[in-house]
């Protein structure tokens, strides 16, 4: 097994393991001792995932927490140097997309630490792909903000955005937030404006659609209030 930082997808929801990711994956892991993860109690459900026979307890965690921190980053790194691969896990999808673990991947590029990401379901990737946007062009924005007034202030920076350069812009909100959001997008976009919402993706609940504004506002919405979404806007 090469000596690298494996970056290791994980699923998006309550889907099966073998349904999303390929069985190298399984191959790779179970080589693995050395873990930097978002969530080690996630992580550490995700191994059992994969194989009820990983070796949990002989397996070393360190833990990114929700602030990045150079210098332990590049402890936690240590097992790399020595010889040992490690993995990189997110609490779902892709690690270092959107996600803490790029820091840890920047630190790994810079001490010249071969890096190897594996294949595994993205969020972001799959929402494009279902949307019929523009995938030729894209950004993502994260969260919005909170506040009614500065996020209406922002939507109509994306939209701007996106029809000028015909760029699809991507953004999320806690699921908790979904219908607050789907509200605020129907209040300050234009009619015209094509909007998908791509929600529990890979999963039963999946639900992606693409409409006009005009058209959203004829349509009841499902219940997505605890369900991870992705909103994407475009002309």
């Amino acid at each position: 097994m090469e000596i690298a930082l494996y970056l290791i997808p994980v699923t998006l929801g309550p889907t099966e393991v073998n349904q999303v990711l390929p069985s190298y994956n399984h191959d790779v892991i179970m080589g693995i001792r050395h873990f930097i993860v978002e969530n080690i109690r996630s992580a550490r459900r995700f191994l059992r995932q994969v194989d009820r026979e990983f070796p949990i307890d002989n397996s070393v965690f360190y833990e990114m927490g929700k602030h990045a921190d150079e210098r332990l980053f590049s402890q936690y790194l240590q097992a790399l140097r020595d010889g040992k691969p490690m993995g990189v896990i997110s609490e779902a999808g892709c690690p270092a997309v959107a996600d803490p673990g790029a820091d840890v991947v920047a630190i790994a590029q810079r001490q010249n630490l071969r890096v190897i990401p594996l294949v595994g379901p993205s969020s972001m990737i799959m929402a494009v792909m279902g949307s019929g946007l523009n995938g030729q062009s894209f950004a993502f924005n994260g969260y919005l903000p909170v506040d009614p007034q500065d996020r209406a202030k922002k939507l109509k920076n994306l939209e701007t955005r996106a029809w000028n350069e015909h760029q699809t812009q991507l953004f999320i909100e806690t699921p908790y937030r979904n219908l607050k959001m789907f509200q605020a997008l129907l209040q300050n976009l234009r009619p015209q404006t094509r909007m998908c919402i791509a929600a529990g993706i890979t999963t039963t609940d999946e639900y992606i659609h693409t409409h006009t504004i005009a058209e959203w506002k004829k349509i009841e919405l499902p219940d997505l209030s605890k369900v991870p979404a992705i909103f994407l806007i475009n002309k």
